[in-house]
């Protein structure tokens, strides 16, 4: 190994020049940096490898390197660079500008609705990180950076890629993370799950409703493991000043076996999204259903287990299997023939989909000049009576309440409406219904063409057979000119 380079302020670095050191500790250093090809702000992290270190710290440095320049978006650093073991190992990635998610969490507790969209900024940066095919492994305050562009999640030293070897598992079979906000399965040597990540989003809710991480900062293993056996019921009366919907998020996001959790962080950030049609359950008043038997299973002693993981082979495999599926039906005429097809079409996506979860969407088309028609047909304010009538649409399927919800959308623009939806919950296959083409339609452009054009996931188109709708007449002042 060459000899390590002595480093201060302006040492050049395969063009990047030291700045001013901003931390140090006994396993590296970060430093501000300049690079004159690059305009954003940068930092060097530089690790220090001691003779005797610890093989983890080597190993850390080689798993952030790999899989931080494999990452893009808007929620992780910017890669810009990396050096050899062999001469100066170092990191080059963007700093980002923001408040530390530890500030907050140091201030806690802080007011419901801010547990709830900082909840949301977190679950939308595992998405993106997910779907990259990453999980974190070492979610935690200190670990968020709360930027204009949203969370941002760094320190991927932990991190494990679904496509790459795990470095840390073939390792060490022992528990690495940070302790209060390290999963059950991670404790016993499991690094496979994303639930890991969503159980550590739970954890910094709750400390930062509370101002408590919710199983203490335990510096022992058997400290660790004393949450195998937490029951949830002791952490719920913490919660109790919270909107029922968040805190049932919260204690779910928290359960022992990885199976009772968000099966994806879509499913996480959807809730998020919409708390008051969160199902609230017994969670809080029963033990954690399973628990002793999963244990068993994560032990080696699969003949006590009565369940199995939740993990699929791949990430992979496990969005495919768990998707957040939209029914764009148009009701402004009430259940006609499209809408009832529509409805055949998703149950059939449901029939083949078991574990998704459906949104039934609906818009209500507003003026844009004049008021609006105030009630329907019935005399119910407008919103109310669509809402109603998309309860009724969705009766049928008779689905559990907890994986359906309802939603009417008002706007000016159906099809942008639909595609901001898609896009902020975030939906994996929108089924909505087109109807004849009309010369209007053809000038105007339809919603469904749009939908199909713009939205960032699947979408099926149902059209009914046969020519079942002759072109439509021009459109009254309470009609919309195409299908929603």
């Amino acid at each position: 190994m060459m000899e390590r380079k002595a480093l201060a302020p302006g040492l050049m670095i395969d063009g990047f020049t030291l700045g001013e050191r901003i931390f140090a500790g006994g396993m590296g250093s970060v430093w501000r940096a300049t690079h004159p090809d690059y305009a954003l702000p940068i930092i060097l992290k530089i690790p220090f490898f001691a003779p005797g270190e610890n093989v983890s710290a080597i190993i850390a440095f080689e798993i952030e390197e790999m899989i931080m320049k494999r990452l893009s978006g808007p929620h992780v650093p910017k890669f810009l660079g990396s050096g050899e073991l062999a001469d100066l190992p170092y990191i080059a990635m963007e700093f980002v500008e923001g408040e530390s998610l530890a500030s907050l969490t140091d201030a806690a507790p802080v007011a419901a609705d801010e547990v709830a969209r900082i909840g949301q900024l977190l679950a939308r940066a595992l998405v993106d990180v997910h779907r990259q095919q990453v999980i974190h492994l070492d979610l935690k305050p200190g670990n968020v950076i709360l930027a204009k562009r949203g969370a941002v999640l760094i320190d991927f030293g932990l991190a494990r890629h679904d496509k790459l070897p795990d470095l840390m598992g073939e390792e060490t079979g022992l528990p690495v993370g940070s302790a209060p906000y390290m999963s059950p399965e991670q404790i016993l040597g499991d690094r496979t799950h994303l639930e890991s990540d969503i159980f550590a989003v739970g954890a910094m809710l709750y400390e930062l409703a509370t101002a408590k991480p919710p199983f203490g900062i335990p510096n022992t293993r058997a400290g660790l493991k004393q949450r195998l056996k937490t029951d949830l019921a002791t952490l719920a009366p913490a919660l109790s000043g919270l909107p029922p919907g968040l805190a049932e998020v919260i204690l779910r996001s928290l359960a022992t076996d990885p199976a009772d959790r968000y099966p994806t962080a879509d499913h996480l950030l959807f809730d998020l999204n919409h708390l008051d049609q969160v199902v609230v359950t017994d969670r809080s008043k029963r033990a954690d259903g399973g628990v002793f038997a999963w244990v068993g299973q994560m032990l080696g002693r699969p003949g006590e287990a009565k369940r199995t993981s939740s993990r699929a082979t791949s990430l992979d495999q496990r969005f495919a299997s768990a998707p957040l599926i939209m029914a764009a039906v148009d009701l402004s005429r009430g259940a006609d023939p499209l809408a009832e097809m529509v409805r055949v079409h998703v149950r059939r996506v449901l029939a083949a989909e078991p574990r998704a979860r459906l949104a039934c969407v609906t818009v209500l088309r507003t003026k844009l000049i004049g008021e609006d028609k105030p009630t329907d047909d019935a005399g119910r304010p407008a919103y109310i009576g669509r809402l109603v009538a998309v309860k009724d649409w969705a009766r049928s399927l008779n689905l559990p309440e907890e994986k359906v919800s309802y939603h009417v959308l008002e706007g000016v623009d159906a099809a942008a409406a639909l595609i901001e939806y898609a896009h902020h919950n975030p939906i994996d296959h929108i089924v909505m219904g087109a109807r004849a083409s009309s010369s209007l339609r053809r000038h105007l452009g339809s919603v469904s063409s749009r939908v199909v054009a713009e939205a960032r996931c699947t979408v099926t188109v149902v059209r009914l057979g046969g020519g079942g709708e002759a072109d439509e007449t021009p459109p009254g002042p309470d009609s919309a000119p195409d299908e929603s």
